[in-house]
């Protein structure tokens, strides 16, 4: 896990050799300490952590992935009869899973299933994602081998499933937009940029987070990254407001390029999640 230290009221993780904020103020490095230890010693369940709520609880479920055991944390909603929306969400690089899940994506839609995934070891030994095909496409076969087993547990909607990630895992969540284009109906990467080999092709919805003065992934990196979406969708490159920070390129088309962008550096604001499910819930692939 990154070095957590306090800031200006709120908690930091490091990524790589940068610091990324991610936490909100309320939850203190003390606190997130001894939450960890209760979670990994199994003394408490997550749903009693996190308060009350209306999904029933959260289980790190495990899959074999061509050999390799993948894990993840996964928020089940209360109701599960119907067909029930799924985020998936991916860490930065150097994170985890366990940190990833503060930043409260089912809180803000009690009613999905949230999946929180570990990534593995890359460079220097950190934990992070494929950012391009290759190297075995282990992290495109983890979605693969994980929604079809989740498929066989929950009733999902196949037509309302999303990626979100953050940095590494952002970019992760635009190579799923490329490779994996006829499986989600819309996504979010925050604070993340778009390899050139990575070329998706088919219209989606996309939402994407920047900090003007992020330093780790450049701001004109993600403004690269948004450039290309608006041009896979085909929409006006002339984006109209949709509140403060906020922009959005084809408002009335099906595929649509939302982007909020705030003025901190590489962090996730703590209305990030409540934004990103806003986005989502608007996005359905029969529609």
């Amino acid at each position: 896990m990154g070095d957590m230290v306090e800031v200006d009221g709120g908690v930091w993780v490091g990524e790589a050799n940068e610091r990324a904020s991610l936490w909100p103020a309320s939850f203190s490095v003390r606190m997130g300490r001894v939450l960890m230890r209760w979670l990994r010693t199994g003394l408490i369940g997550l749903s009693l952590v996190l308060g009350a709520a209306t999904w029933t609880s959260a289980e790190v479920m495990r899959w074999d992935v061509d050999g390799q055991i993948r894990e993840a944390i996964v928020y089940a909603p209360a109701v599960t009869e119907e067909n029930i929306p799924v985020i998936f969400s991916f860490h930065g690089y150097g994170d985890n899973m366990q940190n990833f899940q503060y930043t409260n994506i089912h809180g803000a839609w009690p009613e999905a299933l949230v999946v929180y995934f570990q990534g593995l070891p890359r460079r220097r030994g950190l934990p992070g994602w494929q950012v391009e095909r290759g190297d075995s496409d282990r992290d495109l076969r983890l979605v693969d081998v994980a929604l079809s087993a989740l498929r066989n547990s929950y009733n999902i909607d196949s037509d309302r499933i999303y990626a979100t990630g953050f940095s590494n895992g952002g970019m992760f969540t635009y190579l799923l937009w490329a490779e994996r284009p006829g499986v989600f109906a819309a996504y979010a990467p925050v604070a993340a940029r778009l390899r050139p080999s990575v070329r998706p092709r088919q219209p989606m919805p996309l939402f994407h987070v920047a900090g003007e003065r992020d330093r780790v992934v450049s701001f004109a990196d993600q403004t690269a990254a948004i450039a290309v979406a608006v041009g896979v969708n085909r929409v006006d490159a002339r984006p109209t407001s949709c509140g403060e920070g906020c922009s959005v390129y084809g408002s009335n088309t099906s595929a649509p390029v939302m982007t909020w962008i705030h003025g901190g550096a590489h962090t996730y604001p703590r209305e990030t999640a409540d934004r990103i499910v806003s986005f989502l819930r608007e996005h359905s692939r029969d529609r």
